[in-house]
């Protein structure tokens, strides 16, 4: 059987609907941890997860047996049903149908790593990285 090496690193950033602050510090660990979980089955390394109350962004050693869509499905799908059903009940939630996905030079792992794990204080600071803040759809929305 023959075997296949896979280091790509990928960044992904994803946004609520309009960037409404749903993900609140009541709730981020546990939407972190659902997002890791189905990254880890869906055979993706999570290197880091993050973000804002209106923002998630996600580190991952792609695995070779998901496409990165069907990765967005799961992570996107099942953490917006989790919100509605533990954390909002009765309420509208959803994110984008956008998504931003980067790649990721091994060289800069340990870089991507703390802007991830160091978002609050990089949108206090005002220290981001543009590109990496956005999504698909404000990409196009800004041009």
């Amino acid at each position: 059987m023959s075997q296949v090496q896979n280091r790509a690193l990928l960044h992904f950033v994803w946004a609520t609907y309009d960037r409404m602050p749903w993900v609140t510090a009541d709730i981020a660990a546990s939407v972190c941890r659902y997002i890791t979980t189905v990254a880890i089955n869906d055979g993706c390394e999570v290197l880091a997860i993050g973000g804002m109350p209106d923002h998630v962004h996600l580190l991952v050693c792609m695995s070779t047996t998901v496409s990165i869509s069907e990765l967005m499905k799961h992570t996107k799908g099942g953490s917006s049903r989790l919100i509605q059903r533990d954390f909002a009940p009765g309420s509208f939630f959803r994110w984008q149908g956008s998504y931003g996905v980067y790649s990721v030079s091994p060289s800069h792992r340990k870089r991507v790593v703390a802007y991830i794990q160091n978002q609050e204080r990089h949108h206090c600071e005002g220290s981001l990285w543009p590109d990496a803040e956005q999504t698909l759809q404000e990409q196009d929305d800004s041009r």
